[in-house]
């Protein structure tokens, strides 16, 4: 938190530019659709049903979204666990991003009800989410919150200033508890996401039911983690004109390469041992050989001492790796389930319309977020043209 040498400024420049005035009309569009959905019922927009509840806002916006928002986890994890302070500098804008990923809490309105009605708690992996989900916005808040401390602290009022000091001071004071939670919260929400799946029992496919789903669920969220922190950083570089940060997304590229490695060897070994391994000659077989062999060729392309010190192949790998550990959330929870042979889900264009929505308004929310205050190191205050 404190006590790094480090400086973060905000990048400056023009909010409202072009690129930003896309993605706030792709945003409008999605809010009308979504204002559509309240109004007139979730059947208006969506093509769930009573065999697929849990349709692409499910798959990709909670379960994909929570953990591209798991970079402020996977360097906290290299950061306060394994004391690597070098990552140190890409743990503010991972932060930012994280509370970005987990911004989505599906029916915010009855959430206050999850702490209040304890009494109603009952052993579901699915309140766990909720509960964790919950407090780690809170937490991620409270990681972030000296970004805004050391901006408002040089402002004229008064009493921003005095609540910036002392904001600075409770969260320095208390910073081990916060970073603590910051990283045993996503361990319980992650592995509970696999915990989930394992519900539906023999509805879903062999090749994805097994009772390490919770691993494979916290070391997936792991690497994907790094691969969003990766191209976090050399986009932000590119577009803000910031110093690079190439030289230790080449160490981390290698700390990547063997989490996805891990990943990839413990995936195939488990099938093998529970003799599901002829299961790949089925239809859905070509999923998980997908699954595999892109988190495969991200490992190896980072592997290469070559080619992990080259920002463009740093870029790739991280697109490459994304790609597998997202497949693999989609397979688990819209491919494998299979709820009998009468039902079928395939998202309707206005459920995509809001998912977009979602996704491109947390982009323009990150762009002014590091443009007004100090996220990012190494930052050129108005070189912005993004």
């Amino acid at each position: 938190m404190s006590g790094h040498a480090e400086v973060h400024a905000p990048v400056g420049g023009k909010i409202l530019t072009r690129p930003m005035l896309i993605l706030l009309a792709i945003a409008a569009i999605g809010g009308l659709v979504a204002l559509w959905r309240f109004l007139n019922g979730i059947g208006s927009v969506s093509a769930l049903n009573n065999g697929y509840p849990w349709g692409v806002w499910i798959s990709v916006d909670v379960v994909i979204g929570t953990a591209l928002g798991c970079g402020g986890y996977a360097v906290g994890l290299l950061v306060y666990i394994l004391n690597k302070g070098r990552y140190h500098p890409l743990l503010r804008p991972a932060v930012l991003t994280s509370l970005l990923g987990y911004g989505d809490l599906g029916r915010f309105w009855e959430l206050w009800k999850v702490p209040v009605f304890f009494w109603r708690w009952s052993h579901s992996p699915q309140l766990e989410v909720a509960l964790c989900v919950a407090a780690y916005v809170a937490v991620l808040l409270v990681e972030l919150s000296p970004a805004f401390f050391e901006k408002w602290r040089t402002g004229n009022n008064s009493s921003l200033r005095s609540f910036s000091e002392w904001g600075l001071r409770f969260v320095d004071r208390f910073s081990v508890w916060i970073f603590a939670l910051g990283l045993l919260l996503p361990t319980m929400h992650q592995s509970s996401l696999g915990t989930m799946m394992l519900l539906p029992g023999p509805r879903v496919h062999a090749l994805w039911f097994t009772p390490w789903l919770p691993f494979l669920f916290l070391v997936n969220c792991i690497m994907i983690g790094y691969a969003v922190v990766t191209l976090e950083a050399q986009f932000s570089s590119a577009a803000f004109r910031r110093r690079s940060e190439t030289p230790m997304l080449a160490s981390l590229s290698r700390v990547t390469a063997w989490v996805a490695l891990f990943w990839v060897a413990f995936r195939i070994v488990e099938v093998l041992i529970r003799g599901k391994i002829g299961l790949l000659v089925s239809g859905k077989g070509l999923f998980f050989l997908a699954e595999v062999l892109l988190t495969l060729a991200g490992a190896l392309i980072l592997l290469a001492p070559e080619r992990r010190s080259r920002a463009t192949w740093q870029v790739r790998a991280a697109i490459v790796l994304l790609l597998g550990g997202a497949l693999f959330r989609i397979n688990t929870y819209l491919i494998a389930f299979n709820p009998g042979d009468n039902w079928s889900y395939f998202p309707s264009f206005t459920e995509l319309l809001i998912t977009f929505g979602i996704f491109a308004a947390e982009v323009a929310i990150y762009i002014a977020i590091v443009k007004m205050f100090p996220i990012l190191s190494g930052a050129h205050p108005a070189a912005s043209r993004s």
